[in-house]
């Protein structure tokens, strides 16, 4: 009877290492990805403070979207705006790899246009 015991007991241990495999693999790829996402997010960080900085420099409009677009990870979107003496970039992009996601990456950077900082009847 033992032999029969031990015989049905076979590829259990091989069945179970194909299982944890497959999730470690998938675990594995979800910090990828997640990673990925970080660096994603640190990207469109400093693509807005970069564009920000160069709109409160009043750099020609053409010269931001290009700093920005440089900094800012592949197909982001990028919009600057001016709110009273305040420039404002965003960013959004897409999150790398799984794209079809239904979330977006969005940054926003506001400073203080340079035109403004000193002038009379400018104190805050």
């Amino acid at each position: 009877m033992r032999g029969c015991e031990r015989g049905s007991d076979r590829g259990f241990v091989t069945v179970e290492a194909a299982v944890v495999l497959c999730v470690l693999v998938a675990f594995t790829m979800a910090l990828v990805w997640g990673l990925l996402v970080v660096a994603a997010q640190i990207r469109c960080v400093d693509a807005a403070r970069a564009g920000a900085r160069s709109a409160a420099r009043q750099d020609p409009p053409g010269a931001v979207l290009s700093v920005t677009r440089d900094a800012a990870p592949r197909g982001a979107r990028v919009t600057v705006g001016r709110e009273g003496d305040q420039v404002r970039v965003t960013v959004v992009a897409r999150p790398p790899v799984l794209s079809g996601l239904p979330f977006e990456l969005r940054e926003d950077a506001v400073a203080l246009a340079e035109e403004t900082v000193g002038a009379p009847g400018a104190e805050r």
